[in-house]
């Protein structure tokens, strides 16, 4: 009977270590399932009518409230305007150097502005700083008409990329934000454009000057000052755009960078400047004191390969066209983090570069939670049959 119990009393200890220990497991994977449960809890941005906090390299959504709302943007729809410029100036289609004419219809923009007067010229480099940091509408259609023609062929580029992009709810009417029927945004939309714009790192030397000078060896030289006064007082704060209109109140979408991480924090509707800057800057203490960053691959590390039928060379290697990481929790350990490659047993010639050949999937345990797309780096051109014929011989004959 004694040992009975004794027996008894062991199973009872096993069950419940093996009970805490598989309770503790779960809590774990729970907490890492969502990373964004927890600052969803939490308002955030009280004051906005509507924010999204999101970590810039990996898309991660940490917090957002009525964040695909359809509203006035205000001068944030400039960020859509230095899209398209940063992407012409990569594609070589535009020099900083270029000399910019302001027509009649430019110069007449009214809110901010540079003061630009019809037929004056400046160049790339210099409507950048104009729209970046002073907000000026003019130096925005001048741009634009740079660009495209005229303001409303420009118009038509920014919504096609809003397509691309895959934007919901978003349509714009302009270049620069003044109030216009059809003119709307959303905090989303704006966070995927943002996070678009700082794949190309040459926007923060504009959108994170706190000051600098127009014509400033003239006899009216133009002091700018960024509107964005975060670039100026939040330690890692370098953009991106402020936006104030009666309608659309005072917005803004900014970015930080710190230990590793780049958040980007948008927030529509606030009642003021300092609502606005001090709310931002609490989304961005959020992210940066909850959250760490985990590397799978580095921009450039060999990945694997994938074997190509029938084209000029047999595998296509597959490396990391940019830095590919996930968002974790702090107090969550890395155990468990695992990742796949997965690409079909063959893909038949040609294939082209910028092709989807595979893809990178990061799983926590069992639940996946990021996937990346995996391009072709060049083309693969087909193999002629003269090729073919002496690979295929080559291999009949091969004595291992």
């Amino acid at each position: 009977m004694r040992k009975m119990r004794y027996i008894l009393l062991v199973l009872c200890v096993a069950a419940s270590v093996l009970g805490s220990a598989s309770g503790a497991y779960a809590e774990e994977k729970a907490k890492a399932k969502d990373t964004g449960k927890k600052a969803a809890a939490v308002d955030l941005a009280p004051g906005a009518r509507s924010a999204i906090l999101m970590d810039a390299n990996t898309g991660t959504v940490i917090y957002e409230k009525n964040s695909h709302d359809k509203l006035p943007p205000a001068s944030i729809t400039k960020i859509m305007t230095m899209l398209l410029t940063v992407e012409a100036l990569d594609e070589g289609r535009l020099q900083l150097t270029d000399k910019v004419r302001t027509s009649e219809y430019a110069a007449s923009m009214g809110g901010s502005q540079i003061f630009l007067e019809p037929g004056e010229e400046m160049t790339v480099d210099e409507m950048l700083k104009g729209i970046a940091m002073a907000s000026g509408n003019d130096a925005s259609v001048a741009m634009a008409e740079k660009l495209a023609g005229s303001e409303s062929a420009f118009v038509d580029l920014m919504n096609q990329k809003a397509e691309e992009l895959g934007l919901k709810d978003t349509h714009f009417a302009n270049c620069n934000g003044l109030p216009a029927e059809n003119h709307y945004s959303s905090a989303h939309d704006i966070a995927v454009i943002s996070k678009e714009l700082l794949k190309h790192e040459q926007i923060i030397k504009y959108t994170g000057s706190y000051q600098d000078y127009l014509r400033k060896d003239s006899a009216k030289p133009f002091w700018l000052v960024n509107t964005n006064k975060l670039v100026r007082f939040y330690t890692g704060a370098d953009g991106l755009k402020t936006g104030y209109t009666a309608e659309a109140k005072f917005c803004l979408s900014a970015t930080a960078a710190r230990d590793g991480l780049r958040a980007i924090a948008v927030v529509l509707g606030e009642p003021n400047t300092k609502t606005r800057n001090s709310e931002v800057s609490g989304m961005f203490d959020y992210l940066f004191s909850q959250y760490k960053v985990h590397t799978i691959h580095k921009e450039g590390d060999a990945i694997g390969s994938v074997k190509i039928e029938k084209g000029v060379k047999t595998q296509l290697p597959l490396t990391a066209k940019e830095t590919y990481s996930v968002l974790l929790k702090k107090g969550i350990t890395q155990e468990g983090i695992r990742h796949e490659l997965v690409v079909p047993e063959s893909i038949k010639a040609p294939v082209k570069a910028g092709q989807t050949v595979g893809k990178l999937v990061v799983y926590q345990g069992t639940d996946k939670i990021k996937e990346y797309e995996l391009k072709a780096d060049t083309d693969v051109p087909k193999a002629g049959w003269w090729k073919l014929f002496k690979r295929t011989a080559g291999s009949m004959f091969r004595v291992d």
